[in-house]
């Protein structure tokens, strides 16, 4: 069988403004002819990514943001074209990138949905043979025949994925445009997207959800500065993202540089165990740990505040913790030079699954605001440890995030 998508050697470059040339002279301009001078202002979004989609495939696209997912998405759906490579197409392709691609603010929602029906390259009877399924899906009949100028982002999402999904193009492309709709809508989609796939449709799907991406992609591909790191199945792609290219050093030599220096010199973060032994990343969820943070300040601070924050693997904010929860006053401890905190991990709280541990706090209400999904952070894996034939370890094994256990009383 042959590929629906091939994907050859793609690349794109860009040019970045902003930066004047300089002034050359006229023996400068007579011996640059003879030159050949690399343009500094070049940035390659893409560098030679290849791979092949076959018919009914749900392919994840995952990376950081930057990694260039975006914008091989564009190339695919024809919106821009590549520097170098090609691509073979042999199937019809509608794309939902941004909010409001392919539609005229001008015309009402009736007409826009025709609009792009005709630019996906139907006939004006295979529009009409779906239109009812697509207002009714998108919620917006009320005002069908309202110009779509005066439309909100979110009804306008709706109407461009009702349009997408249901004229049954052989590929459909997503972008994270879903995240503008509320939680109902999100979930809405998700599940037609599942139906498309069971459809035999091939859907291409770009998300910083990690859960979805899980639950709707067979395959994944993940992509770091351009470059495509790695192509397999979506459980192994995710692991190796998790665990090696979001995963972070523990030393954050340059935070200095992004706050205070003039206070607090670079600072140190690890997770010990009840033994003083350095933790990397697998943790028991039954054991004890403990954050700790180094750092030397150059004056007393009275407020400061040092602490973390703890997020899971899809970025979801679980909670914080600061040195100054339960004594406001134990800044009076701390002295000039080396300085020590650290605070217990709560025993028995999470369940199983990864997590990020960012750095947070701040001096005199200015608070460090580093994202859970960059390099400031910790990842951590929670694991269940025991012997699988024994009944109380499946009794421990729960669903969720927090695995508490708590006294039941018969009354």
């Amino acid at each position: 069988m042959k590929p629906i998508l091939e994907i050859k050697n793609i690349s794109k470059k860009y040019k970045l403004r902003g930066q004047e040339s300089p002034y050359l002279t006229f023996r400068d301009a007579l011996t640059s002819g003879f030159k050949k001078q690399k343009d500094k202002n070049e940035f390659w979004a893409l560098q030679d990514v290849s791979f092949d989609v076959y018919p009914g495939e749900s392919i994840g696209i995952i990376g950081r943001n930057g990694a260039g997912k975006s914008t091989l998405l564009k190339i695919l759906s024809r919106i821009t074209p590549p520097t170098t490579g090609e691509i073979i197409s042999r199937g019809r392709i509608a794309s939902l990138l941004e909010v409001g691609t392919g539609f005229h603010a001008e015309l009402s929602g009736r007409e826009n949905v025709f609009l792009n029906g005709s630019i996906l390259g139907l006939t004006k009877q295979e529009i009409t043979k779906q239109f009812d399924a697509i207002v009714d899906f998108s919620g917006v009949e009320k005002f069908l025949d309202t110009p779509l100028k005066h439309y909100s982002s979110g009804m306008q999402l709706r109407l461009a994925f009702a349009v997408a999904a249901h004229l049954e193009p052989e590929i459909l492309i997503i972008d994270e445009v879903l995240a503008v709709g509320d939680a109902e809508f999100q979930k809405k989609c998700l599940t037609k997207m599942g139906e498309v796939t069971n459809e035999g449709r091939t859907v291409l799907f770009v998300s910083h959800n990690i859960s979805a991406i899980s639950t709707l992609c067979s395959k994944s591909i993940l992509l770091k500065d351009g470059n495509l790191i790695k192509n397999d199945k979506t459980e192994s792609v995710i692991k190796h993202y998790l665990n090696v290219i979001n995963d972070s050093q523990l030393v954050w030599e340059n935070i200095t540089r992004i706050s205070y220096s003039e206070y607090i010199l670079p600072m140190k973060l690890y997770i010990t165990n009840s033994d003083g032994e350095t933790i990397q990343s697998e943790l028991n969820r039954n054991c004890r740990y403990y954050i700790n943070f180094e750092f030397e300040l150059l004056s007393i601070q009275s407020e400061l505040t040092i602490g973390y924050s703890l997020f899971d693997s899809e970025g979801q904010y679980l909670f914080r913790s600061l040195h100054t929860d339960k004594d406001e006053n134990i800044n009076s401890t701390l002295k000039i030079g080396i300085n020590k905190v650290y605070s217990e991990l709560p025993v028995n709280l999470l369940n199983e699954g990864r997590y990020q541990i960012a750095l947070d706090g701040g001096i005199h209400k200015k608070s460090w605001d580093f994202n859970p999904l960059n390099q400031n952070s910790i990842n951590i894996r929670i694991d269940v440890y025991g012997d699988f034939s024994n009944s109380k370890f499946w009794k421990n094994k729960r669903n969720g995030i927090f695995a508490i256990e708590e006294e039941w009383v018969l009354g």
